[in-house]
This record gives C-alpha cells, structure tokens and sequence, in this order.
C-alpha cells in the first residue's frame, strides 16, 4: 500500500501523468471492446504500438481540457466518458453487425432506435435503462464526492499544456500519415478500424466527406473524359438529345435486392440436411448469373441501392458515408429512374419495411421515382420471429406496380426477410432446413435460424419467377444479395474467399442468352442494359462505353464529384433533373363513405392498411383498422368535422407518409 502510494504522490498527483495513464487505459478499453478480447487488444497495441500510441494522444488530446477546471477528477471521468460511450456503443454493434460504429450512425439514430426491439430483449433493454439510471446516479455522486483544487485554476499554464498537447498530437498525426503509419482510405471499413484503431477511424469518418474534388478540375478536365462527339458537338450531356431513344424492345426492368442473401453452403465448416436455395441454385445454371462485389457486409442496404442505381462506386465517398443521409437529400441526381424517363418508363420503388428507413420516402423522389410502396401500404404482412417482414408478401405487390401503368415499368425492389440479428439459440421449432454439422451450438442455432429465411427467401423467389413467366408482358428481373449476413464471418470462412461478393441472377421471360461474368453492384445497371441495347443516361453511357479504360475509376469519381458537389460542367453548368412528385404506394386510398352507428363513425373505403388513420386537420385521431376497406373511429368528433376527416398513413413512429385528398 505505501509503495502504491509513493507511486502515486511520485507520478500520477500530476494530471498531465494522470491524464496520459487514463488515455492509455481507456484506448485499451475501447480496442478490447471492439475485438472483444483483451487478448486481442493488448496484442494490437505490442504489434503496433505507433498506431496505438497515436490513438492514446487523440484520447489524450480530448481528456486534457480537464485542466481548465477546480474538479478535474470529475472532469477527466466526463471526457472520458465520451470515448467509453464511443468504444461500448461501438461494440455492442459490432456484436450485431460486421460495419463499425461512425459518425453516419448518429444521423440514423432514429432508425435505429426503431429496430432496436428486433435486435435485443425486453430484459436486455431494461437492464440497458437501469445502467443508464446508474451512471447518473455515480455522475451525482462523483460531482459532490470528487476532489477539487484549493487554489484557483492557472488558466496560462493549463491552456498552454493543453495547446502543447494538441500541437503535438497533431503533428504525430500528421508525420503518422505521411509515413504511413496510419492509413487515410479504408477499402474495407472493419479492417480499416481493426488496423488503425477505433477513435482515429471514428474521427475520419466524421472529416472524410463526400466525394474529393479532382485535381486539375475544370470545363476542360470533365468533358475530356468523353470523347468528342460522344455526347454530341459540345460534349455536354442533355437527356434525351444526346440519348438513343429509338429503341426496338422496352421490356419491363425489375431488380431485387434480397437482404442478406447468400448461399449458405459457400460457408465453410457448415452441413445442412437439404440444399437450403434448390430453386435460386437452378436459376442459376439457366440463365446469365455470376458474383456480384457489393461495398457492404453485415449491412449497409442502402448503399447498395445507390451503387445499382446511379452506377456510382460508394467508395469515392467518406468512409461509411451513406449518400442516402447527406448529399441525396439535398439534391437531385441522374438514376436509372431518371434515365428511363426519356424512353417512357414508369419507376416504382417496392420495400416491406418503414418507409422513412434511410430516408427512402425522400431520397426516393429525388432518385426520380415515380411511387414507392413501403411497408405502410401493404396487407396480410407475415413476419418472421425476429419481426422483419416476409418477402412472399413482395410478389402480389411487384405485380399492382406492373398492373398500375399501361406502358414499360421500372421496379426497384428492396426485401427485408433475411435481416439479423439471428438468434444463437433454438427459435423455429420445426424447421424445414436442420444444421447438420457445425462448430459449437450456438453456431448451429443461428446458421439453421437464417438457412430457413434464406430458404423461405427461395421459396419467393420461384413464386415471382413462376408468376412473371405467365405475364403477357417482357419482364427482365435481376436477382441478387445486397451483402452478407452479420454472422461474425470471416474470409477464410468463405469458399470464394471473399467477404464482399454475393451471387446474382439475371432472370427472364424473352429467351435472353445466357452470358456469365463476374460484376460490381455499381455496373451491373449499366450491364443489363447494354444487353437489352437501352443506352440512355450520362453515366450509364460512360460505364457502356468506358469500363475497359485504364483511367475508368478515376473518370468515374470525376464524373460523380461534377454532377454532385461540382459546377455540373458535364450537364452544362445546370442538373436537368428534378425531383418528382412521389405518390406513396401505387392504390390509391380512397374514402368512399362515412357512416354513423350508434355513437360510432365507420369509415368505408379503399385499399387501407393497419397504418390507416383517420385524421383532422392533420391531427391523428383514434382508429381502429376493420379490414382494407373499413375503419373505426374511436373519438368524438364534431357533425360538422365529419366530412373534412381523411385518411393518413402513419409510421411506427408516428411520421406521417401519405394522407388523401
């Protein structure tokens, strides 16, 4: 005891000791967090103790404004608490997804938060309440406890240490990058956090925005990336004018992205009593399939989407940016919707989850669709026992987007079905896929609970097929993963090695030639277009045209900072896209009559759904869903009120999406 009191009067009564030490001890937190395990944590900090240290005078840079106050003890423990918040949040969604915590996370706090049942316990989430009351608690009881100095702060002197190790941080920081010590672009974002460590990561992912200005940009730069007369005498692309239009065959384009889908049987160490994808498997074979390298694993849908759907590699934006949450809902962009405007394609975006996830139900118009039918207004939805929506409920609703207009349909539709977070215990009593072989139980548990989504998933999957091969109609539907499962997966896992390729189908009803090859999500668009000979669209004609160039990529991030954040040089100063008058699901919701019974109003109707409310004046009145064309209202309301009530869809959370006329 004395020698650790000596120790202590010796170097750590200094704070800028005291600070340092607890920097170091958070660091290791925070790593150990991560990669849940100390082991791992302390071995990262031997291997690589640059890194590590680097990451220390980052903590320690933060926690050193402690100085500025009597109560430093107290104020230490609250700056620390900031990058303890950061390393525990961190790992708890590293324990349910594969992507690391960012600073894009917060902006989808909200959605989050609404999921966050799917996700943990009733008893897990009181327990996370009660902590949470008990470290206000300890915060109260630190303040009135806690030491503070006799004399008054030295403000010269703490400002001056504070600046000294701020200096010196960032200059560590900067001779660390510039020697490469510390890596400034993450290819994969998990091995980015693993190599560099978790605060440094978290802190470029709130710098590192957008997509980077081109060197040299100018006029000039961007319309050389074509070559003359490509997009006409001036080298300017206008839809439309610069656009091949005269185009014999406009079948019918649907893309489906399966969530979570893969093929269980490519994870090695795993045996299952029948093939859990028969019928996507026998697609496969028949028609033109291959890998498709997503930029996600674990999750990251939304991505995805933008990738397909702009023909924009996501990786030319901040680490873990999602466009969806920043640039996306400020402006409009050219998309595949966008693109087949000029050939007279209707654009439908289909999803059985909330419509506000990612912000679809703006982003979406922007993305220049047409409709967008999300989870609010569909009926008869199953769910899994995990609470996602089932996909079969996804056919009957791509079919009304077929049926809702005479002409060529575009339909992008999103599934949710396969979603985690999978269960490490039993949880499907009867099961139509058994695990058979597997490493522990838990593994077994969680591998059987998502084989047998992935093979309901399959299951649609022949439904849809099934039904698009008797529509009178050409229908071309492309198939695929929008990334891999959250299954602590690993690439020596993987049997092709990779934990960033799923496997896509481009199915049909026409007799299309079966043509194999492997593809990136962000030129598959452009793909299957060039084989239906549809070139329509800046960026689809650069991808058509262009992908063998040597300069391809960076042509590409070129094009994409120009028509984003740029002067839009390529579309001649002005982005001839506007944003579309989104109509929220392709029924129409209809009142066709109110009636009076007893002191009761009932509402008769059409097309409603559980989320119909009736509403007054945009207030949200008390309602009972009777059936798709009938509601109860459950308040008193005025006579003269009745006829102006209307019927809102109203979100889980209480967003209104739609409400009628």
């Amino acid at each position: 005891m004395e020698k650790l009191k000596a120790f202590y009067n010796k170097y750590l009564k200094n704070y800028i000791v005291l600070l340092f030490v607890t920097a170091v001890v958070l660091n290791l937190i925070i790593e150990t967090l991560a990669r849940h395990s100390l082991i791992s944590s302390i071995a990262f900090m031997i291997q690589s103790p640059l890194v590590f240290l680097c990451n220390v005078l980052m903590i320690w840079a933060v926690i050193s404004l402690a100085l500025l106050f009597r109560r430093r003890v107290f104020a230490m423990c609250m700056l620390s608490l900031i990058w303890l918040t950061l390393g525990i949040v961190n790992g708890v969604i590293l324990s349910n997804r594969m992507t690391p915590f960012t600073v894009y996370d917060l902006k989808s706090l909200e959605d989050g938060l609404s999921i966050v049942s799917n996700y943990f316990s009733v008893t897990t989430l009181v327990l996370a309440i009660a902590g949470v009351l008990a470290l206000v608690l300890a915060i109260i009881f630190l303040y009135r406890k806690a030491p503070k100095l006799k004399n008054k702060v030295n403000y010269k002197k703490a400002i001056a240490a504070i600046a000294i190790i701020a200096i010196g941080t960032f200059g560590a920081f900067q001779l660390a990058i510039r020697t490469g010590v510390l890596d400034t672009f993450f290819g994969n974002l998990a091995y980015g956090y693993r190599d560099n460590g978790v605060p440094y990561c978290f802190l470029v992912t709130w710098m590192d925005k957008g997509v980077s200005k081109p060197s040299g940009y100018s006029e000039n730069q961007i319309k050389s990336i074509f070559e003359d007369g490509e997009l006409g005498d001036d080298n300017i692309y206008t839809p439309g004018e610069d656009d091949n239009t005269d185009v014999k065959s406009k079948p019918n384009i649907l893309f489906l992205q399966l969530e979570s889908f893969i093929d269980p049987t490519l994870v090695e160490g795993l045996e299952y009593s029948k093939d859990p994808i028969p019928n996507y498997r026998q697609l496969m074979k028949e028609y033109s399939s291959g890998y498709l390298t997503v930029p996600a694993v674990g999750a990251g849908t939304a991505n995805v989407e933008f990738e397909v759907m702009t023909g924009i590699s996501v990786k030319f934006f901040g680490p873990g940016e999602y466009p969806y949450k920043e640039i996306l809902r400020k402006t409009t962009c050219e998309t595949t919707p966008n693109d087949l405007k000029t050939l007279g394609y209707s654009s439908h975006a289909i999803h059985n989850h909330r419509g506000v996830f990612y912000g679809r139900n703006k982003v979406f118009s922007n993305m220049g669709f047409d409709t967008f039918t999300s989870l609010e207004y569909m009926n008869n939805v199953m769910k899994t026992p995990k609470n996602w929506a089932k996909d079969s409920i996804l056919t009957e609703q791509i079919m009304d987007a077929l049926e809702s207009t005479d002409g060529s349909d575009y339909i992008y539709t999103i599934s949710v079905q396969g979603h985690g977070k999978y269960p490490t215990e039993q949880v499907i009593e009867d099961p139509a896929v058994t695990v058979t072989k597997a490493e522990s139980e838990e593994q077994k548990w969680t591998y059987e609970y998502y084989a047998n989504q992935v093979y309901e998933m399959d299951l649609f999957v022949k439904e849809l097929t099934d039904t698009l091969a008797n529509y009178d109609e050409d229908v071309i539907l492309v198939m695929y993963g929008d990334h891999l499962p959250a299954l602590d997966m690993t690439e020596d896992m993987m049997k092709n090695g990779s934990l960033y390729q799923t496997q896509y189908i481009i199915w049909n009803n026409f007799g299309m030639e079966k043509e194999d090859q492997d593809l990136y999500a962000y030129n598959l668009t452009s793909e299957v277009l060039d084989r239906l000979g549809i070139s329509v669209g800046m960026i689809n004609k650069y991808q058509q045209s262009h992908k063998d160039d040597n300069d391809y990529l960076s042509g590409l991030e070129s094009l994409a900072y120009d028509m984003l954040y740029g002067k839009q040089y390529i579309y001649g100063g002005k982005n001839p896209y506007k944003a579309t008058n989104l109509k929220m699901g392709v029924k129409d919701i209809k009142i066709d009559e109110i009636v009076k019974i007893g002191e009761n109003y009932y509402i008769k109707g059409q097309n409603f759904t559980e989320y119909s409310k009736v509403s007054l004046d945009g207030e949200i009145l008390s309602t009972v869903y009777l059936g798709p064309t009938i509601l109860a209202l459950k308040e008193e309301v005025d006579p003269e009120d009745v006829s102006k009530m209307k019927i809102s869809q109203v979100e889980k959370n209480k967003e209104i999406l739609s409400t009628t006329e």
